[in-house]
């Protein structure tokens, strides 16, 4: 189980590391560069430690689909993107999967 939470882990960083660098793009404070390149190592770190019981297939998309549902929520909240029905819609169907893989993969 402690390696689903490394995944949970390196998600929150993978997102923190993308609203980084969303926000690196808002200014040129070298700060928020760094905090981009830190966010990244340390998400990939906890991926490594994931993948070391989690299936790689499993654990990317695991990593990658709540990212990305995770930031297009964000990006709308934060940054106004726009939503319509239909991305929140699609947004779910990513959702639906991360869940079904979870519950889909045996526990070690």
């Amino acid at each position: 189980m402690i390696y689903w939470f490394y995944l949970m882990v390196a998600i929150v960083f993978e997102v923190a590391g993308t609203l980084s660098l969303k926000f690196s793009t808002q200014n040129s404070n070298l700060l928020v560069t760094v905090f981009v390149i830190v966010f990244y190592i340390t998400s990939f770190t906890f991926m490594w430690l994931a993948m070391k019981k989690i299936e790689m297939g499993v654990a990317y998309a695991v990593w990658a689909g709540a990212g990305t549902a995770i930031i297009a929520l964000l990006g709308w909240l934060i940054f106004k993107d726009s939503m319509t029905l239909m991305k929140l819609v699609f947004i779910s169907l990513i959702i639906i999967g991360v869940v079904g893989l979870k519950l889909a993969t045996p526990s070690h």
